[in-house]
């Protein structure tokens, strides 16, 4: 899975959480909300090991994600990107008072589903490019963590990456069934022609042959 964890918080107030692996990045998440610099909007990519936690940050409201470094930038800020519109769409000025994980029964379901969607949808990356909306991440760099967190206070980053491993053969194992029932219809379909050609032909067959006879003959 590219995208491992997820956050949406105020301040670093944390009013949503979401993680797919037995991991502590929701610790190492909320040191890097205490310690990001300044309230102006920004993006930013922080790496610890082949991990990269990216934050958005737009008009007090702060996304945060953590994912593997093969990701890239494009998709895991399209995926922050998406997560604030759809937050913001749907809680309003509530997000301004709300209580810490006061939207987490719901919302966690919603970063659950953008995280499997990001994570294996190719489509996610190629509505993103036609739209363009992306150019921006290029120009945000990816600084160590320790560029926010003392080297004294930095924890050690911890994946499970059996969980991981067990995620993605269960991913490999969907796909492979949705791709051996695909062929079991093209199958079915080509099965299908074949017969309605075949009856195709032995109707035109009997036809000619009908009409090369005499009417008391063929109807004998």
């Amino acid at each position: 899975m590219t995208i491992l964890y997820a956050l949406v918080a105020r301040g670093s107030v944390v009013l949503a959480e979401q993680s797919g692996t037995s991991t502590n990045a929701s610790t190492i998440a909320r040191q890097i909300l205490e310690k990001i610099p300044g309230n102006n909007d920004s993006n930013a990519s922080y790496s610890q090991d082949r991990y990269i936690f990216h934050v958005k940050r737009t008009d007090g409201l702060t996304v945060l994600c953590m994912a593997d470094d093969s990701a890239g930038r494009r998709i895991p800020f399209a995926f922050l990107e998406e997560i604030h519109q759809r937050f913001v769409r749907t809680y309003g000025r509530a997000v301004l008072s709300a209580q810490a994980y006061g939207m987490n029964d719901e919302f966690s379901r919603v970063l659950s589903q953008q995280m499997e969607y990001y994570s294996s949808d190719p489509n996610a990356d190629r509505i993103n490019r036609l739209k363009g909306e992306m150019s921006q991440v290029r120009t945000v760099m990816v600084e160590n963590i320790d560029k926010v967190l003392e080297r004294g206070d930095r924890l050690e980053l911890l994946v499970d990456k059996t969980a991981n491993m067990q995620e993605n053969t269960f991913r490999f194992r969907k796909q492979a069934r949705r791709f051996r029932s695909t062929v079991w219809w093209r199958n079915v379909k080509l099965t299908v022609a074949l017969i309605f050609l075949l009856l195709v032909i032995v109707y035109v067959v009997l036809a000619f042959a009908c009409h090369g006879l005499t009417l008391p003959t063929c109807l004998k």
